[in-house]
């Protein structure tokens, strides 16, 4: 039996291809969506068309409860092999002045993009260290730990910084167990909202496959990969 790979927000774009791409890597992928069971349903589909197994769960990440029940789920399907990968790609966007942010919206922004992704971490970790192996993807932005002001993004980018300083923490600490922890930070990518292209030295837009590679590589890489931001965005915010 192989072991389970969770993508978190895998219902559609950057997730879905992360999710089909860890199918094809031989993982049982568990598919999370909050709301979009429709999307989700038709990702774990196209894994079991191509011959993988994929189920969804639904969750809201934002509540430690609701975050402890899907890894607990993910943990039963698992069995002995136990959870192998676990993708964090669910956090929110907000295109505003800083001070006129609402704190509804910089909750939102610090809840769905940081303080998610430490819950699954916080429940995954420990089974990871029991089976002796795990890798840990976390998405976030490209140019984030340069610390440069973002007046139009400001909560976004924080929360994204703190991904990466979090990501970090993880690989530091659990060295040495099999378990590794990285930062795929992608850049405007075809899902993007905003696409200033002219800013892009590479001259074009991302794409959700290139996101997920660079996923994949971080997956396959040996436990000696770990702490790592890897940016896909064509040199952007360099």
């Amino acid at each position: 039996m192989s072991r389970v790979a969770l993508v978190t927000g895998a219902g559609r774009g950057i997730g879905r291809a992360i999710a089909l791409e860890l199918g094809r890597l031989g993982y049982r992928v568990a598919v999370h969506y909050r709301k979009s069971r429709g999307a989700a349903e038709e990702t774990a589909q196209a894994i079991r068309s191509a011959g993988g197994e994929a189920w969804t769960l639904s969750a809201d990440l934002t509540d430690p409860a609701g975050a402890d029940a899907l890894l607990g789920e993910c943990i039963e399907r698992a069995g002995p092999e136990g959870i192998g990968v676990l993708v964090n790609n669910v956090g929110n966007y907000v295109n505003r002045p800083v001070l006129e942010t609402s704190l509804e919206e910089w909750r939102d922004m610090l809840d769905s993009n940081l303080s998610a992704c430490f819950y699954t971490c916080r429940r995954a970790v420990p089974e990871m260290r029991r089976a002796g192996f795990g890798r840990i993807v976390n998405l976030g932005y490209a140019g984030a730990q340069h610390l440069i002001a973002r007046p139009a993004i400001a909560p976004y980018t924080i929360a994204k910084t703190g991904v990466i300083l979090l990501t970090k923490a993880i690989a530091r600490s659990e060295a040495g167990r099999g378990i590794t922890a990285n930062v795929v930070a992608p850049g405007v990518i075809e899902t993007s909202l905003s696409r200033p292209v002219g800013d892009i030295p590479a001259g074009r837009l991302g794409t959700v496959g290139e996101v997920a590679a660079g996923v994949s590589y971080f997956v396959q890489a040996s436990d000696y990969v770990t702490g790592q931001v890897l940016e896909v965005a064509g040199g952007w915010n360099l």
